[in-house]
């Protein structure tokens, strides 16, 4: 039995911003946080993103508000959505474990509370001052092969596991989708 949550998630998801909001509040489980590269999984999996049907974006944006003010958390959407999270994706993998929770909470809410560009440099290099970052080195690291190889190595584990979309939860190789199914992935790990 896994005593942890895996918790696959990229910063372009507004699901994924209110699962790890909810998680936040969640002291009693130990979660293990995989980022990946949502287009990236989607284009092994084959699939379209909400965000380039104009159906499901106008119910997304909506769905995601009304979850949003059930679970009191702050949330307006973002302006400039979708960008291309890739920079911001590899951007997790390379800063220092002690930094990794404020770089994530920063992104997360610059993109889905404060509408925040984050396809602009200059956006980033700002967030990347609050929280005490080295610019320079952020960067160069994320143009570094290895940082590269190892968000495509975790895409393609979480597609190997048949995730193909975030948030997802993985607990005793059972896969949890949605934000909506954080409550299901709290009973396996608590083996209720």
């Amino acid at each position: 039995m896994s005593d942890h949550i895996d918790f696959y998630f990229d910063i372009i998801s507004p699901y994924a911003y209110i699962a790890h909001k909810k998680i936040l509040k969640i002291k009693d489980v130990k979660f293990k946080l995989k980022p990946i590269f949502l287009g990236g999984l989607h284009n092994l999996a084959g699939i379209t993103a909400p965000a380039f049907n104009r159906y499901k974006m106008k119910n997304m944006q909506k769905d995601c508000e009304l979850v949003a003010k059930k679970n009191n958390i702050s949330f307006n959407w973002n302006s400039k959505f979708p960008i291309n999270s890739l920079s911001i994706m590899r951007g997790y993998l390379c800063v220092k474990d002690n930094k990794k929770e404020e770089y994530l909470n920063s992104f997360f809410e610059a993109y889905w509370k404060d509408d925040v560009d984050l396809s602009s440099a200059e956006n980033i290099k700002s967030l990347l001052k609050k929280i005490k970052i080295n610019e320079d080195q952020f960067f160069n690291s994320i143009n570094n092969q290895n940082i590269k190889d190892n968000l495509k190595q975790l895409t393609q584990e979480a597609f190997e596991k048949e995730v193909f979309g975030a948030p997802t939860f993985i607990v005793n190789n059972k896969v949890f989708w949605g934000q909506d199914r954080l409550e299901y992935a709290l009973d396996e790990v608590k083996n209720i």
